[in-house]
């Protein structure tokens, strides 16, 4: 019988390690895909919930939060497109420029999940190589859209989510949902709302996680 399993992605389109952590638990599912079925879901973090639209500079970004020197985060930033690499995903070779506001990203995520079946999964992986392969604002609403677009969601419906500031509401609730159950770093991949997996893991982990959960279901 194939074991069905529930997992809640929780992360920051903004968050590299999110990007590396979805491929990752991507490529372990389609180890398993004979095995177990899985119910994927996205929910909403924001690492820097205070960032204005306009973002700030990210060696300036880093500096101040992290207390990390340019060279350390040149070699940090080379680890991470590596990593990428390895599991398929392009993270632009010279970075990021600048790190943004992604509140507005989370309010269509949400639209997404209830607007067309199977098409959040797209926005996300969208709106990560937007970010990381492009170096374009997931705080600028027409890039939102465009992504949306590209996802295969309607691109009309999700301009007038993003002017209406619709799900405001219910993104506020899902992140202090998280981060009331102990959710401060991302991402965090929740089984079956009871196991709980943290950081970008190799496919490896993942794989040997899910299993042993699938099979005590």
């Amino acid at each position: 019988m194939t074991a069905e399993l529930k997992i809640d992605f929780v992360s920051d389109v903004s968050c590299p390690w999110c990007a590396i952590g979805l491929a990752s638990l991507e490529r372990a599912l389609e180890r398993l895909g004979g095995e177990l079925r899985a119910q994927l879901h996205f929910q909403p973090f924001e690492l820097n919930p205070a960032m204005p639209p306009d973002g700030q500079d990210i060696t300036e970004h880093l500096t101040q939060k992290y207390g990390s020197t340019p060279q350390q985060q040149a070699q940090t930033r080379e680890a991470i497109r590596q990593r990428g690499a390895d599991l398929g995903f392009e993270f632009r070779k010279e970075g990021r420029g600048r790190i943004y506001n992604t509140f507005d990203a989370h309010r269509l995520l949400h639209w997404a999940a209830l607007s067309v079946p199977g098409r959040q999964h797209a926005l996300k992986k969208a709106l990560f190589e937007a970010y990381f392969g492009q170096g374009r604002s997931p705080a600028d609403p027409e890039v939102l859209v465009e992504v949306a677009e590209r996802a295969g969601l309607p691109a009309a419906e999700a301009r007038e989510v993003l002017e209406s500031g619709r799900y405001a509401a219910e993104v506020r609730e899902r992140e202090r949902f998280y981060t009331a159950h102990g959710i401060h770093a991302v991402p965090a991949v929740i089984i079956n709302d009871r196991h709980l997996i943290e950081g970008g893991q190799p496919p490896e982990v993942f794989e040997q996680a899910l299993r042993r959960i699938a099979s005590a279901s």
